[in-house]
């Protein structure tokens, strides 16, 4: 166990700051104080992080496009258990550590749940003690830095690399890699008479390799994510092409090359509504795609590990569509460098692989134009072409009909469909909630659950506890210590235990006197940062999360314009609605235009609402600008409600449902994604549910019978809200307001915003009523905080481990079957 101690410290953090910087403490910048203390730290912690202990036990590798890490300063030391120690060395030598901490930039390596999630798994996996690692790329910027211009949102560079480092990174020069992209693909016979696949005037990409520790909850473990940054190889990076060694071409070439190469690791998630911004975009998913297998068999060999053994000794993971190409490109050095026949090669692949499927929208499943993928990755083509053909062999001798066939194609109609690969490619394939599982398997994906129903299984999300409840929230985390122990910490299932508390009235009280003091600091950070007084007293109803239609932004602000028509109709008589303060946070896509209306739409409501005397003790809205891991972690713990409003059946699972619930938000929700397994864990009764159901929304895309034009000339509360997005009511709005009503009117409302809103409207108003009655709002706030345990992370690592990557493995990762 690593321990610390004050006087040690101290010494520690003189030294280093005379060893980085060649001055006294007291003459260091809050940067560079942050900068010594992550240093320190890594000292301490560099003899337990090894490289993967794939020689002892099983080892998982999963690859995502993003890691949403959040400041790992207060994680980390949280989970080493030094923060006391630390606190008071710093205090001694004149230092807060909180301005440290504050003095973290997010790296901005990750967008929205998928990345957050991608986190919590890292961490979990640490924290149960296996041996799991992640890869990914080191983005120079991330997806952007939102600033709002006029109310609409303005994307500046997300330049979060300070320095050009990372703190907590190390570069490891003599692991980098080679990616190979473009050029010519031949067949030639050795010496020995064998066809060795040879590939020319290929233009090489270096794979330079940062390793960031993923410390686990005081156990020791400490494991990595390897992010990769490209670069041109350097002069002596073994045999490339001349594209590397620039022995001919112009300066002006040269250049060219450099950029080529760079801009790989360059931006989150470019804007691929173009064919530019596509082809880059593939260029990155094979970016890391192939530096991470290589890099996996490089270990193999190390530890000399027999190629037959890779299913015993790893399992590698496919986080979306987005790192499909993992198995064509194992395929390809299995079947190019090891020498394995085909066979050999696609039964080694298929027992390494799985694959979490999170999404059922059309969009996100990821599809390759045919030509594009031909011409930038030739060898993928040709291994993917022949997978296909094989796959559509097996399907036509089983009788599948041409339809069929065609829907389950990897490649068809000159597309090359990421989620079919992985499908097919995998031992695995899982949903990540009960539900988005069961549209998989019934709907989206029927005809391969049908063909291999055995593949397939739930894993519903969960997220780090110790993040999102004992780092962000320590007044509620020690409260609930002091009730039940601190076995929670390691078994979030004890949580169940603050139910016996339910009806002590000192426990509901000091509850509330918790949120009411998250909330105060909210309220300051809210007028610090953007200038608006908001009541701590008021509903603090808040949607934080990624900006799109299907999350229905849109429903809650309409609301907010019912709201303030509502009070401006009666105005001298008492309307009996409970103060609220609507807290938005989102970033939109920067190709997304109707996100982007809807952000605009949001902060012109905020403008008329919060600058009208007649209504500012009933309403306040807050557009928090630039949301992320930083931000969730002060606005979560000031939920008092978690708006979770997505249209039935689009909303995988949802992972900030998660989070607000473990803070004590109520959930004011449809029944899709963990929606219903949170409605399942504290009943109907402790939460607020509304709208459609799968069903009838299922009954709707498939039957029509929904008019938006019928809905509208019929309901006069609907019209209103409606008419003010085009007929000036709304100030500043202009035409980002006739493209949202033309989603809603003209386009039949899509994603039934208008359907669900009278009963949104109607459980709005039983809320507002139920909160009155603080003692029975606490209670079902302790409720949520009593069940929301089996949405730890943990637990979902445990199941991965149990159910998919160490399936036929004993609990210490040594394969029982063999």
């Amino acid at each position: 166990m690593i321990t610390i101690n004050k006087r040690r410290f101290k010494e520690q953090f003189r030294r280093k700051m005379n060893n980085l910087y060649v001055q006294s403490i007291e003459e260091a910048s809050k940067q560079e104080l942050f900068d010594v203390l992550c240093s320190v730290i890594k000292d301490m912690i560099s003899r337990d992080w090894e490289g993967a202990r794939i020689y002892e036990e099983k080892s998982v590798f999963y690859f995502s496009i993003e890691f949403l890490l959040g400041r790992q300063l207060k994680s980390n030391l949280l989970n080493l258990d030094f923060e006391e120690s630390v606190r008071q060395g710093l205090k001694e030598l004149g230092i807060d550590l909180d301005d440290l901490i504050e003095e973290e930039p997010d790296p901005a390596l990750g967008n929205g749940g998928l990345g957050r999630l991608a986190a919590c798994f890292l961490d979990s996996m640490a924290s149960v003690g296996i041996d799991g690692h992640g890869y990914g790329i080191r983005y120079k910027y991330g997806l952007f830095e939102q600033k709002f211009v006029n109310n609409s949102q303005v994307e500046v560079p997300d330049n979060w690399l300070i320095n050009s480092s990372y703190p907590w990174e190390s570069v490891r020069p003599n692991r980098a890699l080679l990616v190979k992209y473009e050029g010519n693909i031949k067949l030639e016979k050795d010496e020995y008479g064998d066809l060795k696949v040879i590939h020319n005037d290929y233009i090489p990409v270096m794979a330079m390799p940062y390793d960031i520790p993923i410390i686990g909850y005081r156990n020791d473990c400490i494991n990595t994510l390897r992010i990769w940054k490209s670069e041109v190889p350097s002069r002596d990076f073994g045999k490339t092409s001349l594209y590397a060694k620039n022995q001919s071409g112009s300066y002006e070439d040269a250049l060219k090359y450099k950029y080529y190469a760079e801009e790989i690791s360059q931006t989150l998630y470019p804007n691929d509504s173009n064919y530019a911004g596509k082809l880059l975009r593939l260029k990155q998913e094979y970016f890391f795609v192939s530096a991470g297998i290589q890099d996996i068999f490089r270990k193999c060999r190390r530890y000399k590990i027999p190629v037959e053994k890779l299913p015993d000794k790893i399992s590698i993971h496919i986080n979306d569509t987005h790192p499909a190409l993992c198995i064509p490109e194992m395929m390809r050095i299995l079947l190019d460098e090891e020498g394995l026949s085909w066979d050999e090669s696609w039964d080694i692949t298929i027992r390494v692989m799985s694959y979490t499927n999170h999404t059922i929208l059309c969009e996100a499943l990821e599809r390759w134009p045919q030509e594009m993928i031909k011409k930038l990755l030739p060898r993928m083509y040709m291994i993917i072409e022949e997978i296909n053909r094989r796959y559509i062999i097996t399907l036509k001798s089983k009788g599948y009909d041409e339809n069929k066939i065609k829907h389950m194609a990897i490649m068809y109609d000159n597309e090359i469909r990421m989620a079919n690969l992985c499908i097919v490619g995998s031992f695995s394939v899982n949903g990540v909630a009960k539900l988005h599982t069961k549209l998989l398997t019934q709907e989206v994906l029927h005809d391969f659950y049908k063909e291999e129903p055995d593949k397939f299984n739930n894993k519903t999300n969960g997220i780090a506890h110790r993040r999102w409840l004992i780092s962000s929230n320590p007044e509620l985390a020690n409260l609930i210590t002091e009730l039940i122990g601190d076995k929670w910490i390691k078994d979030t299932t004890k949580l169940k235990d603050l139910e016996k508390y339910v009806d002590d009235k000192k426990v509901l009280n000091k509850l509330g006197e918790i949120k009411y003091n998250n909330k105060v600091n909210l309220a300051k950070y809210i007028e610090e940062s953007q200038g608006i007084i908001v009541d701590p007293n008021s509903i603090f109803d808040i949607q934080v999360k990624r900006l799109h239609a299907y999350k229905r932004q849109l429903l809650n602000i309409l609301h907010v314009l019912y709201l303030y028509h509502e009070i401006l109709d009666n105005l001298g008589m008492e309307l009996d609605i409970e103060p609220r303060t609507i807290i938005f946070g989102a970033k939109a896509a920067p190709g997304y235009y109707l996100a982007k209306c809807i952000i605009k739409l949001i902060n012109c409501v905020a403008d008329l609402v919060n600058n009208d005397p007649r209504v500012e003790e009933k309403i306040k809205v807050v557009f928090i600008e630039n949301y992320g891991v930083s931000l969730a972690e002060k606005i979560i713990p000031a939920a008092d409600v978690s708006e979770q409003i997505s249209t039935t059946t689009k909303e995988a699972s949802g992972t900030s449902n998660m989070k607000l619930m473990m803070n004590g938000a109520i959930t004011l929700a449809t029944l899709d994604g963990a929606n219903v397994e949170i409605c399942e864990q504290v009943g109907k009764e402790n939460m607020f549910i509304f709208g459609l159901s799968a069903k009838q929304v299922l009954d709707y895309n498939k039957y029509g019978g929904y008019s938006a034009k019928d809905l509208y000339h019929s309901n006069n509360n609907i019209k209103k809200v409606v008419d003010d997005l085009v007929n000036g009511f709304i100030p500043g709005l202009g035409n980002e307001g006739r493209e949202i009503y033309d989603a809603l009117i003209t386009y039949n409302d899509e994603y039934f915003v208008l359907r669900d809103a009278g009963d949104y409207s109607q459980t709005q108003h039983r809320l507002g009523q139920l909160y009155k009655d603080k003692e029975k709002w606490n209670r079902m706030s302790l409720i949520n905080i009593a069940n929301s345990g089996i949405f730890s992370s943990d637990r979902t690592i445990r199941e991965y481990i149990e159910d998919i990557w160490f399936k036929g493995c004993d609990k210490d990762g040594k394969n029982n079957i063999i």
